[in-house]
């Protein structure tokens, strides 16, 4: 007996059927992404990253929590704690020492398609992702832009066999001019304080701002700053403080504030500590924003971005905080946070 030949209604069932389950497989290759997540200390911003990555992760995605650095196994011993919750215990499953190596998945699947990452959080984390061995996707997080450049000549950044993406933790300076703009619009005459480590942000200011009267001077140290900001000030409409070792330095930043607080020039940032401190308004991203661009780096990366140089991204979107108290004292009427976060994103 022959078989039945198959109709033109059967052929398209069976169509539809193989296209759904092809149509399914990237779905499903997704859903099994694991992350393995390397944290180095305990800083508040670095906590809450992890925590949101560990919270998107989706059903069936394996993720693991490895503590690296000279404090591992102290604080490894502290997280295993008996009177811990049972949903601390839940985030510090899977946690790892530095000497401890990860053996599954280190190379990706015996398929040949990646079904995993690893995601470090913060310098020192990095520094140990790039240290180690295998060809595993490498997202290097929460990363300063200074962070990145003296991390450039690490040889595993220049590996044809690893995957690495690179997520800077601060917008990009092209997010803090269009800021500006939009507070002080046709105020062209920016000024920044900078040091010799400075140079690769100032090129980024400089290309996201064609035509401005961008006023610099240097500080080659702490002591040096009251001096360069007394020099800006005259010629300045705004400040910007940038994320280098004076936009992180407390006592540095806050006498820019208060010089520029006391001659009525307005000061921009990067940070939710620059506008609480007297700053008027900056472009910041948040570790839940961060962790969720993270996640969808890591997904670009494990696809074969990055492969033979680090995939670099600043922080996307960003969103703008505004010091009012410090608003009304130099007069100005400022939109809302939210519309002033949709203006600097449309810049883009």
């Amino acid at each position: 007996m022959f078989p039945k030949p198959i109709t033109a209604a059967g052929c398209k069932v069976w169509l539809t059927l193989l296209c759904l389950a092809l149509a399914s497989l990237p779905a499903m290759r997704a859903r099994a992404m694991g992350i393995t997540v390397l944290q180095a200390d305990d800083l508040p911003a670095h906590t809450e990253f992890v925590r949101q990555l560990k919270d998107s992760q989706e059903p069936g995605g394996r993720f693991a929590l490895e503590r690296v650095g000279a404090e591992a196994v102290a604080i490894a011993a502290a997280s295993s704690d008996v009177s811990a919750s049972a949903e601390d215990d839940r985030m510090l499953a899977g946690v790892r020492t530095r000497g401890a190596r990860s053996n599954a998945n280190a190379n990706g699947s015996s398929s040949g398609l990646v079904d995993s990452i690893c995601v470090a959080v913060g310098l020192d984390a990095a520094k140990a992702a790039l240290d180690r061995p295998g060809t595993e996707p490498l997202v290097l997080a929460m990363l300063s832009r200074l962070d990145y450049e003296g991390l450039k000549g690490h040889p595993a950044l220049r590996r044809i066999d690893r995957r690495v993406g690179v997520l800077l933790r601060d917008p990009a300076m092209a997010d803090q001019i269009a800021l500006v703009d939009a507070v002080l619009p046709r105020k062209r005459r920016l000024g920044m304080v900078a040091t010799s480590e400075s140079d690769p942000l100032l090129r980024e200011v400089q290309r996201a701002a064609p035509g401005w009267d961008l006023q610099i001077e240097y500080a080659p140290d702490a002591r040096s700053v009251a001096g360069a900001i007394k020099a800006l000030l005259p010629k300045s409409d705004a400040l910007l403080v940038l994320p280098d070792l004076i936009g992180n330095d407390q006592a540095a930043t806050l006498a820019v504030l208060r010089a520029a607080a006391t001659a009525g020039v307005p000061v921009f940032g990067a940070s939710d500590g620059l506008v609480r401190s007297g700053g008027l308004a900056a472009a910041v991203s948040t570790p839940t924003l961060l962790a969720k661009q993270a996640r969808a780096l890591g997904n670009k990366v494990a696809a074969g971005g990055g492969s033979g140089a680090a995939l670099v991204e600043p922080a996307t979107p960003a969103t703008v905080r505004v010091n009012t108290t410090v608003a009304r004292a130099l007069g100005l009427r400022l939109p809302d946070e939210r519309e002033l976060t949709e203006r600097v994103l449309a810049v883009r």
